[in-house]
């Protein structure tokens, strides 16, 4: 009977201390964090800069960002830069500090370039279809216009700048020799290999490409002494291609590992 009377007694005292805890309002309680439901429309995206605080782009330079989930690249008419980023519905956030070259151009396109950087460090939202993104800072402000770059190799030309000699190097075309690719719509690339001419069959697929055995003149050249050599290297290196990629008056083949296999400027 004691021990009856001892267990009623605690119960009671356990539900008067528990009527007397305040329980807060539903307002100050924590909600649950919301669970993030954006997809990074941008990822695979490549465009030209149009206008930047509502003034067109020089016309003497491209400026070009090229979106590819979570890192950002291009050129801002002067210098080549580097950065990540996130997107995430219609948001849009420069993640770390931009890397660029340091190459020194004229003064109103560094100007500009300075302007193009502050530009994507202070990009908040974006609005885009497929054929232009809008960016807008925090306040809501379009602070700059893009169109949508072409990835259409076809009735393309290029000249070659450098190209993967099979020994683990990027080389630069030799003195005095000019390379070139053609890319016809019947799906056949042809060009100079710097001494004869080729032929090589082409397929694209989004940014794969692939390039078939190329067929060759004859001819044999002396001058300059490692022609010959730079054509084999030079050929060799188009049928490792797995990739490309045009920023605006540049193109880059990239083998299927990611290593640099040639690249090219348009051809004038």
């Amino acid at each position: 009977m004691r021990n009856e009377i001892l267990i009623a007694t605690l119960l009671a005292a356990a539900t008067l201390i528990a009527a007397c805890v305040p329980v807060p309002p539903a307002s100050t309680q924590r909600a649950a964090a919301p669970s993030s439901t954006g997809a990074d429309n941008l990822a695979g995206t490549s465009w030209i800069l149009v206008t930047l605080d509502g003034q067109p782009a020089l016309k003497d330079t491209t400026v070009t960002l090229n979106l590819d989930n979570g890192r950002a690249s291009g050129s801002d008419g002067c210098n080549n830069y580097t950065t990540t980023y996130t997107a995430d519905g219609t948001t849009f956030k420069i993640q770390q500090p931009i890397a660029s070259t340091m190459m020194a151009c004229p003064e109103p396109i560094m100007n500009q370039a300075t302007a193009y950087t502050k530009m994507l460090e202070q990009a908040a939202t974006y609005k885009a279809d497929g054929k232009q993104l809008t960016l807008f800072d925090a306040g809501g402000k379009a602070t700059a216009t893009f169109a949508a770059q072409s990835t259409d190799l076809a009735g393309s030309s290029w000249e070659v700048i450098g190209y993967n000699n099979g020994k683990q190097a990027v080389v630069s075309v030799t003195l005095g020799t000019t390379l070139t690719a053609d890319f016809g719509a019947d799906g056949m690339l042809s060009g100079s290999a710097g001494c004869n001419n080729y032929t090589a069959s082409y397929e694209t697929d989004g940014n794969k490409i692939s390039i078939g055995p190329a067929a060759t003149t004859r001819k044999m050249c002396a001058e300059p002494p490692n022609i010959m050599d730079q054509e084999m290297q030079y050929l060799q290196a188009l049928s490792t291609a797995a990739t490309y990629r045009i920023d605006g008056s540049k193109m880059e083949f990239r083998t299927a590992d990611g290593a640099l296999a040639a690249n090219f400027q348009r051809a004038k």
